[in-house]
């Protein structure tokens, strides 16, 4: 039967299955575990059948990794012969391993396990994985195996019963069926399946660069020059080199890479000559793809850059891209991520005619990434790689590759005890009881900034809506203003309302406008970013507000993201009002306004800023539009009160006696930063006498009778007092009448929004 080949999921990827479609198989009488033979116009390959994806149903797909479309010689596409196999079952299967892998003891076992359920013949190259990267001592997490000897001879398939034999001789001795270069591995380094969460933009880089390469009529026939370069652009470690090596994998084209500054030469017009080579040498092998790593570092823009080597690279690189001369089949890749730091002239029509952002990954993407690099490795059955995709805001694809090789790094100090170092080779029972624990990734996610948003202070809060007690009605409006978008944006959508942009939260200190803020941005499973106002002022000119427009362009690009200010009157205040000669404050205003309501809009970032001293605030900021909600974290009432008391004392070993009600009663004018405080006076005073009273050996036996009494709040009361009066009380309900007046006078959309809410 004639099926289409397309590529397998990232988890499904190195274990010789081949997905078809559920129709296709009832047509060919296949069952779940068949084996069948893919004939392509390279060779042919045998695999084992697995039920197709829901989404294919009915279209006549099979879908294969880069290993069997290796084997089979076919690309992604590519209509091929598939058949039903008649595949004996193995009994024996000699298997040859690589010259530098030392490992000493019985790997059958493990190598039965990896190929368990596998089609394999003799002389072809399997990769396996033997747990760990680093104990291999090569490179890459799977070793590649050549299959020697097989009885029955033939295809036959691994099972249980399979005898595992090693061979004497290393793999590379062996003849095998693709031998490459120094004999080696016969896989793609790269496969699209080693590619995670970017499966629309790998569709538009196969769409530029596949189609012309294969099928140039179809441009002819619509009258039009194929694209000749795509840019790929977007933050470090996103996976822009990786596309390009997968790209040149998956197509049989002539592939050449420039590294930036290797073709730079202190000597006059050498550089330029070294890039006409490399475009020649492209043309000769047609169809080829160019790839030019980190363009900026060859290509900046010619008005800003003192060198004059530079600015010729870039007229050479013009000229070469779309001069006088036809360049013919060969298309130029180029990756950055300073994309506004290339010359314009390249970013044009003719020369990148299309620039693809390659962007932080979702929760699905870094799934799918996680699912990619935790592929070969032996992870015990608590770990929920669908938690940590939660919980990785902000990570890029390297990242997460990270994230996998330290966990792997924490699974290997664990069995270091048991290594000989001195031994050139390592036991095959320590390899076989190598694995991967929870608790690895735990350590390994302590130690892992993501990278997106290194330049600017980012915290992934642990803090929900439990550890705020009280203020229900403030973490309401909190929870309609900023998670309801994020969450519903369907209702938002057919309500015709726009989310809104900003929530001003002021009231007086201690009140809890920072904890708010965070369990918001936990919450609403967003990134955050955090900002103390004071950090962005510089001492040179320009600086400050550059800073604010790098924290508002990081927050875009790491969209859903919460931008916090924490004391924004100190970076904010009344224009106009003095503040020194430089005016860096005024000016930082301006910076503020025109980013929270600009001409570029704010997808998905919300900003949250808190204040004591509203009043100081400029009037521009607070209008509808900029900071839009203004909320008044107030002075906790009795019930408030006794909920924070119940949120600070939930893991204290308090006494029978302690009547939470009588403390919220007698802490009249206490915020909750008092009453933490009043929570942790009183176990301290209880250590303090228990300390005092136990003989130092027998603490560790009676420490579980100590218990927080009354009269350990009574010492802590005199201790702490309220730290808000009648006055400053007074003052904020002022300023809450004044913001509710201003707001009462907001125009109809707005109170279309309100009533709605």
């Amino acid at each position: 039967m004639k099926l289409t080949v397309k590529p397998l999921k990232q988890k499904d990827a190195g274990r010789g299955l081949a997905a078809v479609d559920r129709a296709a198989m009832d047509e060919m009488d296949l069952e779940n575990g068949d084996y069948i033979v893919i004939d392509g116009d390279g060779g042919r390959a045998v695999a084992r059948v697995w039920p197709g994806y829901p989404e294919d149903s009915g279209k006549n797909v099979v879908r294969i990794d880069g290993q069997l479309r290796q084997e089979a010689g076919v690309g992604i596409d590519d209509q091929i012969e598939v058949e039903k196999a008649d595949v004996q079952v193995a009994k024996q299967v000699t298997v040859a391993l690589p010259q530098n892998l030392r490992v000493r003891g019985n790997v059958g076992p493990m190598i039965r396990n990896n190929l368990s359920g596998q089609a394999v013949t003799q002389g072809q190259t399997v990769p396996v994985s033997f747990g760990l990267g680093p104990l291999s001592s090569m490179s890459g997490q799977k070793i590649p195996l050549r299959i020697a000897e097989t009885e029955p001879s033939g295809t036959v398939v691994v099972t249980d019963q399979t005898d595992i034999e090693v061979s004497e001789k290393p793999a590379e001795q062996i003849a095998g069926d693709a031998p490459t270069e120094g004999g080696g591995e016969a896989t793609p380094d790269v496969a699209y399946e080693d590619i995670g969460g970017l499966d629309s933009e790998l569709e538009q880089v196969r769409e530029m660069i596949e189609l012309p390469m294969r099928h140039p009529e179809l441009f002819q026939q619509l009258g039009i020059e194929p694209p000749k370069g795509v840019l790929l652009h977007g933050p470090p470690g996103t996976g822009k080199t990786l596309m390009a090596k997968a790209v040149a994998n998956e197509i049989d084209a002539h592939f050449t890479t420039i590294s930036g500054p290797e073709i730079m030469s202190k000597y006059y017009g050498e550089s330029e000559e070294q890039l006409r080579e490399v475009f020649e040498e492209a043309e000769e092998n047609a169809p080829a793809i160019v790839f030019i790593d980190e363009i900026d570092s060859i290509a900046p823009k010619r008005g800003e850059t003192q060198g004059d080597v530079e600015r010729r690279v870039v007229a050479q690189l013009l000229s070469l891209m779309d001069g006088l001369d036809e360049r013919g089949d060969v298309i130029v890749i180029g990756a950055t991520n300073r994309v506004d730091a290339i010359d314009p002239a390249l970013r044009r029509g003719g020369r990148f005619d299309r620039e693809i952002e390659i962007g932080v990954p979702d929760k699905e993407g870094r799934k799918e990434i996680l699912q990619v690099h935790t592929r070969g490795m032996p992870l015990s059955e608590d770990i929920d790689l669908e938690s940590y995709a939660e919980n990785t805001h902000g990570f890029v694809g390297a990242d997460l590759a990270q994230l996998t090789k330290e966990g792997a790094m924490n699974a290997l100090r664990r069995i270091r005890p048991d290594i000989d170092l001195e031994s050139d080779e390592i036991d095959a029972e320590v390899l076989e009881s190598l694995e991967v624990s929870k608790q690895d990734f735990k350590e390994a996610l302590k130690g892992i900034e993501p990278s997106a948003l290194r330049e600017v202070f980012v915290e992934v809060p642990d803090t929900s809506w439990d550890s705020v007690g009280g203020l229900e009605d403030t973490k309401e409006r909190l929870r309609e203003t900023i998670q309801w978008p994020l969450e519903y944006p369907s209702v938002f959508e057919q309500m015709d309302l726009q989310a809104a942009k900003g929530v001003l939260l002021y009231g007086p200190p201690g009140t809890g406008k920072t904890l708010l803020a965070k369990a918001v941005a936990n919450e609403a499973q967003s990134n955050f970013i955090s900002i103390k106002g004071p950090e962005l002022l510089n001492k040179f000119v320009g600086e400050s507000e550059k800073g604010v427009r790098e924290v508002f362009s990081k927050a875009r690009e790491n969209a859903p993201t919460v931008v916090f200010f924490d004391e924004i009157d100190s970076i904010a205040a009344e224009r106009g009002s003095g503040g020194g000669d430089s005016q860096v404050g005024e000016r930082v205003v301006s910076q503020l306004l025109t980013e929270l309501d600009g001409l570029e809009a704010m997808e998905d970032v919300v900003v949250i800023a808190t204040t004591n001293r509203p009043d100081l605030i400029d009037s521009a900021l607070i209008r509808p539009g900029r900071l839009d909600r203004h909320v008044h974290v107030p002075v906790p009432d009795e019930d408030a009160r006794r909920a924070i008391f119940q949120v600070h004392t939930r893991g204290k070993p308090l006494a029978d006696g302690v009547d939470l009600d009588q403390l919220a009663r007698r802490t009249e004018g206490y915020v909750g930063a008092d009453i933490e405080a009043v929570a942790r006076e009183a176990s301290m005073a209880a250590t303090r006498e228990f300390i005092n009273s136990v003989d130092p050996d027998d603490i560790d036996d009676s420490v579980s009778n100590v218990r927080i009494t009354m009269d350990h709040f009574e010492q802590a009361l005199d201790e702490v007092g309220p730290s808000v009066d009648e006055d400053v009380r007074e003052r904020y309900d002022e300023i809450e009448e004044r913001f509710d007046h201003a707001e009462a006078e907001l125009d109809d959309g707005e109170t279309a929004s309100r009533t709605f809410q």
